[in-house]
């Protein structure tokens, strides 16, 4: 049973930082990947961020230089440090984990960016 538990979503000025987490219970990070998509109004699911269990990690091309994902493996949870946010970022956030063929999503999380 599988479950993914996000939070830290909310509302936050341009410019501004926020920290989204995703617990993992029912499974591992042993031989897993882990990361973010987004979708925003009107426009197809975006991935953001993902990192597997050797630290190894990968940016969508809009959030490189901004956004950065990390594991904590002993709480086997993933988090996404967001920085110099921009209207444009303003999403649900989802968080994923896949282990061998199969793939778990969370319920998401709401990311506003507005001033």
């Amino acid at each position: 049973q599988v479950q993914l538990v996000e939070s830290g979503g909310g509302l936050v000025q341009p410019g501004g930082s926020l920290r989204l987490s995703c617990a993992a219970s029912g499974s591992s990070f042993r031989f897993s990947v882990m990361g973010w998509y987004r979708q925003a109004p009107g426009k197809q699911r975006e991935f953001v961020a993902s990192i597997i269990d050797s630290g190894t990690t990968n940016y969508g091309e809009s959030v490189k230089g901004r956004f950065t994902i990390s594991r904590d493996n002993a709480k086997n949870t993933v988090f996404l440090q967001m920085n110099s946010l921009k209207p444009e970022d303003t999403a649900v956030y989802y968080c994923n984990l896949r282990q061998l063929a199969k793939n778990y999503w969370g319920q998401g999380t709401q990311v506003t960016v507005s001033s």
